[in-house]
């Protein structure tokens, strides 16, 4: 396993984090849940992302059981915000509902401390000062080590950067936003906001919602045990996905890969990027570690691009930027 700085901190995370939306209630019953988190573990997997809401709960609940006995080996994350209760303050990221919520994920995650707590999605009532300044005595009492956001545009960013640094408050250290070869509206401004300023980010669905995994072909009849079961593939926006999905899977064919792993490893190339990976069984998990391997080449990220074109343009480059063509973000 390859370990990275999360964003500019000194904290070691390895290059994939385990995303546990449909662990619990939603999906994955808990024995299942608990077999996949151990196996992602002694593979080297040291980071794992859940939210007070998933599986209304049941989320955080499995990892403060897979957790036990090792916790000092594992980078917990989980995040507030989305409503979890009825009634006024159900919702929010307010001082009143942050310290309620921490208590509650503390309680069933198992633990004394959260390794990264982030706002899952911006609150537009609460003022960000307020946010941070509660954020930050969580870190003070030790309850929380890291803070980070999610789904946070790029102004949003660098205003709590601002709020912090003026008021001497803890800085977010990563955004999570959706990333991916056919999702890359984050070129535009979030991820320059998030290099430019030390965040890392934390990409979740990597493969945009089985689209990226190469179980969607052209032709094919969509498998029975998936989300696309219920989808028709003749419908125009569909069947012009599944064109685009053709032409990367061919590519990365001849380039001797599945799909899935050249996606993954698209994004493994993009500086400061960790993705968010959903791991079911054996299978997907040798799959997604075998992208650590995969080395792109310039003419792969060219096939992306014609495929799926990057927003980012560069404004500071001479001549007329009314008139310049997007191009594809840096990569390493």
């Amino acid at each position: 396993m390859e370990y990275v700085y999360l964003g500019r901190t000194g904290l070691q995370v390895s290059r994939f984090c385990l995303g546990t939306m449909t662990y619990g209630d939603w999906d994955l019953d808990e024995k299942t849940s608990l077999a996949v988190i151990d196996r992602v573990l002694d593979a080297g997997i040291n980071f794992l992302d859940t939210a007070d809401t998933y599986g209304k709960g049941t989320s955080e609940e499995i990892i403060g059981k897979a957790i036990q006995g090792r916790r000092d080996r594992v980078i917990v994350a989980t995040k507030f915000k989305v409503r979890t209760a009825e009634g006024p303050n159900g919702e929010g990221a307010s001082r009143h509902r942050i310290m309620r919520q921490v208590e509650a994920s503390l309680k069933r995650l198992n633990t004394d401390y959260i390794d990264l707590y982030q706002v899952h999605r911006p609150d537009p009532h609460t003022p960000l000062d307020e946010t941070l300044r509660a954020l930050d005595d969580l870190v003070a009492q030790g309850k929380v080590r890291y803070v980070g956001c999610s789904n946070f545009e790029a102004w949003r960013i660098v205003e709590s950067l601002w709020v912090s640094d003026k008021m001497n408050l803890e800085r977010f250290v990563t955004n999570q936003p959706s990333y991916s070869i056919f999702n890359r509206y984050v070129e535009q401004e979030i991820l320059p906001a998030c290099e430019r300023h030390g965040l890392a980010t934390m990409a979740y669905s990597p493969m945009d919602g089985g689209w990226l995994s190469g179980k969607y072909r052209l032709g094919q009849p969509m498998p029975s045990d998936s989300r696309g079961e219920r989808m028709d593939p003749d419908a125009p926006g569909n069947r012009a996905k599944l064109e685009k999905v053709e032409q990367l899977a061919l590519w990365a064919e001849s380039r001797g890969l599945k799909l899935g792993q050249f996606a993954l490893a698209w994004l493994l190339h993009r500086p400061g990027v960790i993705p968010v990976v959903g791991i079911r069984n054996e299978r997907q998990l040798a799959d997604n570690l075998s992208a650590l391997d995969v080395k792109l080449t310039e003419e792969d990220f060219r096939q992306v691009d014609l495929v799926s074109p990057s927003p980012y343009k560069d404004f500071s480059q001479d001549g007329s930027f009314w008139f310049q063509e997007p191009r594809a973000y840096r990569f390493k």
